[in-house]
Parts: structure tokens; C-alpha cells; sequence
């Protein structure tokens, strides 16, 4: 495992078994399970409009035709009907349609298209658009999808941003392109907070960062000073909670993204590490270092104080995760010899073990929806990402590797993302996503090496 993931582990007992700073956070991960799925003829139709079907696990994707959107900057028309059909594609359940191929050039978004030429060519929706300048900061953008097969139009909508901001009106335009045509929540218009990792492979220099989801518009938000690690999102979005290993013991901090103030959580006399936000973003939820083991606190952020959840042992408690509505909280423990996956209720009650098969679990993470836990697992020297229900049946593998790590959610809770260790003096960490089937896994690009990776809510 990587030396850092180690680190927290050493810090502890440095007697014990080394195992990855993984094992101590809890990450997220993504189920996707079968989006308005019909048998027999590709496509489906209904109110919602077209929708895709999935025979044996694999999706036939919907045919999309995305043309330039209009207006006085030709390269702009192109670049944000290029972020649409990017954000689209990487689902998985669209392929867009090569403009080559296109018969019609459109030139009007108010008239209707002539539908025979997509036909023609086999699309099945069609989106057409307009971006002009509104003043001298702001672009307006709008948009009509439209059912090829009966001429009629979907979703039509106007949006305006600051100039600079033109990539997220495709992701918001995708997301209701998304939305229409599968009837699921489109998760486009997020961002990404993760570890940039630069430099030798023994010598990696570890920066907080963020991103758009699908890799654009990097910003790195720590200097490289000081250890970081597994930062995670507040509800609202605005804030991250991380740890950092910065001025003597390990501490769980937050950061307000828009300021990039920090503060500690607390004044701890042990190492804090795994922290993640309850579903109102009133708590934080943690692990504390106590002699050889440590145990999961929950603070209450504007009173300060703290409640203890799991008993003080020798073991190591981690990893914890609330369920969508607050009420339970998974987490790993190696109490029974090895680390295994447990669920409680929001008050340290009833814990019980819910991970039934072979091998050592660990990050386990809550899906949005509340339908699954996503988790790593070791087993026989391979790292799985998986998903589980939350009483530990249907556990299902959706990807395997060298090191696989760290899951987590999109906001919908149907793709996830984690990160994979490549071997190799010259490998490292890269941000992979897959949806829940285990289908259309992907690598997410990023300039550098990247690592822990931390999925936002929709932006606002």
C-alpha cells in the first residue's frame, strides 16, 4: 500500500501491521443500477422521452447528435457543444454522433429541425443551441432537445454565467439533457476535491485540489508544505474537512473553499484522522487515536463538543460514513481480527458486522440513495472496489486492480469514483470512475498523479 496510507496506522502502534491511510477514512462510492431498462426495441418511449436499454449488463447507448451551438463566436458554439458531448458520453449511455455525418446545417434553434435528415443518420435525440454575449462579462446559452423519432421538442432552456464560467453552462445543460432522457439526476455540475501528487515516487509532494468532474479547471488549495489527506465535502459544498499532518500530531481540519480559511476541529491531545460531515452538515464525524487503537467521536460543530460512539479498545475503529438520513453509520473495525465492515446506529448502538465474505474490507462508503455501501477489499493480494446493501447482502465487484482504493459517490449515487495505483518506479495513483453495473470504467484526467478522490454535491 502506499507509504502514506501507512502513515496513520505507524502512528498508532508502529508495532502492529502496516495497512493503508485508506483503512482509516471513508470514502464514497457510486451504485448505478439500470436506468429505466426495456426490453425488446433500443429505445423506450414515454413522457420522460427516450430512455436506453440494458440486455445482460451492457447499455446500448442512446445516438445523440450534438451540432455547434450558434452565435458570433463560432469557437465557443463548439467548445461548449463539445463539453455537452463529453459529459454525455462518459456516461456511458450516450454516444454522440460524428458533426461529418450531420445533414442538416442548422441555423435557427426557434425553427423546427428537419427531423428525416437525423433520422437519416440514426439519431435518436437531437440538441440544438445559442450562445451570445449578454454584456461585456456575462454569456447567455440556450438550448432545445428534441425526440427525432415523433418531432417533438423535450426541454428547452436559457441560462446566463460570468464569461469565465462557460464550461459549467455545458455541464448544466448536460445535466438536463441527462436527467430528460434517462429520468435519473444528472451529476455533471460537480466538482472533485482530491491529493495532487507530484514529484519521485518516494518523495511525493501532497497538495489538496479541486476540479470540475470531468478534470478541467484544476485549483490547488494547500501548498505542499505539509501532509494531506482524504479531504472530504460538507453537504452544502462549500466546505472541506481533510487531515492534515501539518504542526506536530495529525489533525482533522476544515476549509472554507470561497476564502481558503482553515481551522482545527477541536483540540485533541492524539492523532484525528477520517473525517466526513453528517447529511446536515452540523457533525463531524471522526476517528481518535487512543493508545493502540482508536475510537470514532462525533463533534457537534457549532457547540464543540464531542460524544464518543465505539468503545475504547485495542481496536482500530475507522472509516465512518453516515447513511443518507443520519440515522446509522457504517464504519470499519479490526475488533474481530482483521478489518471488517459494521453498521450502528447513529448513537454508537447495535453495532453489527455486515461484511460476510472473504477477505478485508475497508473505506466503506454510503451511497445518496441509501440503497448501498461501497467499499475496498483485499483479497488474495487483489484490491476490489465493491458494493454491498447496507445489510451486506448483494455484495458485488465492480473492479479489480493492482491497488484499488477509496470510493466514492457521485451525487446521484449511480457512478463512483476511486483511485488506482499503478506499479513501477515511475507509477502512481490516477482518478478511475465506473458506474454501478460495473460498466464504462474510465480514467479521469489529471495533470499530475491523483489520489482520494472526494465526489460534491450538485452546485447550486
Amino acid at each position: 500500500m502506499t507509504s502514506a496510507r501507512c502513515a496513520d496506522r505507524a502512528a498508532i502502534a508502529s508495532q502492529r501491521r502496516s495497512s493503508a491511510m485508506g483503512r482509516f477514512m471513508a470514502l464514497g462510492l457510486t451504485v448505478l443500477v439500470g436506468l429505466a431498462l426495456v426490453g425488446g426495441s433500443a429505445w423506450a418511449q414515454d413522457e420522460g422521452g427516450l430512455r436506453g436499454t440494458q440486455r445482460q449488463a451492457t447499455i446500448a447507448p442512446i445516438p445523440i447528435a450534438i451540432p455547434a451551438f450558434l452565435g458570433a463566436d463560432n469557437q465557443l458554439g463548439s467548445d461548449l457543444a463539445g463539453v455537452i458531448a463529453g459529459d454525455l458520453n462518459s456516461s456511458g449511455l450516450f454516444q454522440t454522433l460524428a458533426p461529418a455525418s450531420y445533414l442538416e446545417q442548422v441555423s435557427d434553434i426557434n425553427q423546427a429541425p428537419r427531423f428525416p435528415d437525423w433520422r437519416a443518420i440514426r439519431a435518436d435525440a437531437l440538441v440544438v443551441g445559442r450562445v451570445v454575449e449578454a454584456s461585456e462579462q456575462r454569456i447567455t446559452a440556450e438550448f432545445r432537445l428534441w425526440d427525432v423519432s415523433t418531432g417533438r421538442q423535450l426541454a428547452g432552456q436559457r441560462f446566463s454565467t460570468s464569461g469565465q464560467n462557460w464550461r459549467r453552462l455545458g455541464h448544466i445543460i448536460a445535466d438536463q439533457i441527462y436527467q430528460k432522457l434517462t429520468g435519473e439526476t444528472g451529476y455533471f455540475d460537480t466538482r472533485v476535491v482530491f491529493i495532487d501528487e507530484t514529484g519521485p515516487k518516494q518523495q511525493r509532494v501532497k497538495r489538496l485540489a479541486i476540479m470540475d468532474q470531468d478534470g478541467h479547471n484544476v485549483r490547488r488549495l494547500s501548498s505542499g508544505n505539509e501532509l494531506v489527506l482524504t479531504p472530504r465535502f460538507s453537504p452544502s459544498g462549500q466546505e472541506i474537512a481533510f487531515m492534515s499532518y501539518g504542526g506536530g500530531n495529525p489533525r482533522v481540519y476544515l476549509m472554507n473553499l470561497q476564502s481558503g480559511q482553515r481551522q482545527s476541529v477541536g483540540d485533541f491531545p492524539n492523532m484525528t484522522f477520517a473525517p466526513r460531515f453528517s447529511p446536515d452538515g452540523q457533525r463531524i464525524i471522526m476517528s481518535l487515536q487512543e493508545g493502540g487503537g482508536s475510537s470514532i467521536f462525533e463533534m457537534d460543530l457549532r457547540t464543540r463538543q464531542n460524544r464518543r460512539l465505539t468503545p475504547a479498545s485495542d481496536a482500530i475503529d475507522t472509516g465512518p460514513s453516515y447513511s443518507p438520513n443520519g440515522d446509522r453509520i457504517v464504519f470499519e473495525s479490526d475488533r474481530e481480527g482483521n478489518q471488517q465492515l459494521y453498521v450502528m446506529n447513529a448513537d454508537g448502538s447495535g453495532a453489527h458486522r455486515v461484511s460476510l465474505g472473504s477477505g478485508r474490507y475497508s473505506t466503506p462508503v454510503w451511497s445518496p440513495r441509501g440503497d448501498y455501501i461501497a467499499f475496498t477489499k483485499q483479497l488474495m493480494g487483489r484490491f476490489l472496489i465493491g458494493v454491498m446493501h447496507p445489510d451486506g447482502s448483494g455484495e458485488r465487484i465492480l473492479s479489480e486492480g493492482f491497488h484499488n482504493e477509496g470510493p466514492t459517490w457521485a451525487p446521484n449515487g449511480r457512478v463512483l469514483m476511486f483511485f488506482r495505483e499503478s506499479q513501477g518506479q515511475n507509477g502512481g495513483p490516477r482518478l478511475i470512475s465506473v458506474d454501478i453495473t460495473g460498466y464504462n470504467e474510465r480514467i479521469v484526467q489529471t495533470p499530475s498523479f491523483a489520489s482520494d478522490p472526494a465526489w460534491s454535491p450538485l452546485l447550486n
